[in-house]
């Protein structure tokens, strides 16, 4: 069994970065990059808010930039899915899905989280077209435009304020005939004059050309089935932390996300450590996946130099 002085799980922003800082400090870090290498910034076309690009980049362009720095500095970048983990002892020990183990003296898991859609086929159609799970990434590209969010729970009408600020109009499309949020995000939707609710709607269809997203088809409760006009679509009902197979080890909160030490990456295994959205369920951001992507790899550092 191949034996890895710092494993890291995760293709994306904190996993590439914590690849970068691993291999600057002669840690030979080993990376499997899992079912989507770059992660989730891959189905974001333009990246505005990603310090150090003046005119902005695409996703993809950012995420190849960080691999290929990862692997001039002496990464060994790996295609593959860890699919089982035991993290009783160290060395721990990891499954992969081609049936290969490896061993590690220290572990990152940086496997990011994954939004959920409705799961319509238009949906899909419409990623990165339009259809967004994330109003701070992509809200900028629809400013003076109308949007839509899905969703009533407290991350919904976040994302909607945020979007009110900069679109046209923002339609909140709610399954039920109340909201799931604070009193007090409430009372921001609703005291906002450019949000319209849109209560015991589901979305039947999200519409578009080649262009990109131009409506969505709603269905009432009552069965009245009606079209609105908009320009972006954004999904605001929750994201899944990629943490299941660590989960009989590593200390999670009710939702999932992996408990990290502090302001520090360490878990409750020592020698393990947490990067990006599987352990931020606040912020969800590149730069900060990327920032918790440096922590963990100086924390890894330290561990194995002790």
């Amino acid at each position: 069994m191949e034996n890895i002085k710092c494993l890291i799980i995760g293709g994306g922003p904190a996993g590439y970065t914590a690849a970068i800082y691993a291999s600057r400090a002669n840690l030979s870090p080993v990376l499997y990059e899992g079912i989507q290498p770059g992660g989730q910034l891959t189905t974001t076309t333009d990246i505005e808010n990603y310090p150090g690009f003046e005119n902005g980049i695409g996703g993809q362009a950012l995420m190849d930039a960080m691999r290929a720095q990862a692997e001039r500095l002496g990464a060994d970048l790996r295609r593959g899915i860890v699919v089982k983990a035991d993290l009783s002892a160290r060395p721990f020990r990891l499954s992969l899905d081609n049936g290969d183990e490896v061993s590690a003296d220290a572990l990152i898991i940086a496997t990011g989280a994954t939004a959920r859609y409705l799961g319509l086929e238009s949906e899909t159609k419409f990623r990165g077209m339009g259809v967004s799970a994330c109003a701070t990434c992509d809200g900028f590209f629809y400013r003076n435009r109308n949007v839509a969010v899905v969703g009533g729970g407290d991350t919904a009408c976040e994302e909607a304020s945020y979007l009110a600020n900069i679109c046209k109009k923002v339609y909140m499309i709610v399954r039920r005939d109340v909201l799931r949020a604070s009193q007090a995000m409430q009372d921001k939707v609703m005291n906002t004059p450019n949000i319209e609710i849109l209560w015991n709607c589901n979305t039947q269809e999200v519409i578009g050309d080649l262009s990109g997203v131009t409506g969505a088809r709603l269905i009432r409760k009552d069965g009245e089935v009606f079209d609105i006009a908009i320009d972006g679509f954004f999904l605001a009902i929750g994201h899944h932390p990629n943490s299941e197979i660590f989960s009989e080890w590593i200390r999670t909160d009710e939702n999932g996300y992996i408990l990290t030490d502090g302001k520090t990456s360490r878990t409750n295994v020592e020698g393990v450590f947490a990067a990006g959205d599987v352990q931020d369920p606040l912020y969800r951001q590149a730069i900060t996946a990327a920032a918790s992507g440096c922590r963990a790899a100086l924390d890894a550092e330290k561990f194995l130099n002790l």
